[in-house]
């Protein structure tokens, strides 16, 4: 399964997902879309990413300029450039993932919602944050 992610810098919050067999451009595009039904936010959102052929595809570029957002990618061969999703995908591995055996992937999208909607954004406490949920973050903000 491959999970495709938009997280929001500022709160951390994870704002859209997607979970599916095949890592493919509609995978990310359903990411996208879902943080944008989300948030809804205006024209000049950056959207970073690596160099994944997903994100660089013309369908993937198309979508951003149709959502008036500019596209922002790491540069070759450089994680640091996008450790805030590095980061998410360890965490969901050695808190969840790694401790699981799915005997579906409807088992494995049912716990990954759970854990990204109820837990990760709800009640886990994110260091850079200031040891707060993003939930709790963006309320206070």
């Amino acid at each position: 399964m491959y999970l495709a992610t938009v997280i929001d810098l500022y709160s951390r919050a994870v704002v859209g997902w997607s979970l599916e067999s095949r890592m493919t451009t509609q995978l990310v595009e359903d990411a996208f879309i879902k943080a944008i039904w989300k948030r809804k936010p205006g024209k000049g959102l950056i959207f970073h990413t690596d160099r994944g052929s997903q994100y660089a595809s013309n369908s993937f570029q198309k979508l951003l300029k149709n959502y008036f957002a500019i596209s922002s990618m790491s540069r070759k061969g450089n994680c640091w450039d996008n450790a805030v999703a590095e980061s998410f995908f360890k965490i969901i591995k050695s808190e969840l993932v790694y401790h699981c055996s799915y005997s579906s992937r409807q088992e494995a999208r049912e716990s990954i919602f759970e854990y990204i909607e109820t837990f990760y954004n709800s009640k886990r406490l994110h260091g850079s944050i200031g040891y707060v949920s993003p939930k709790q973050f963006e309320m206070a903000a």
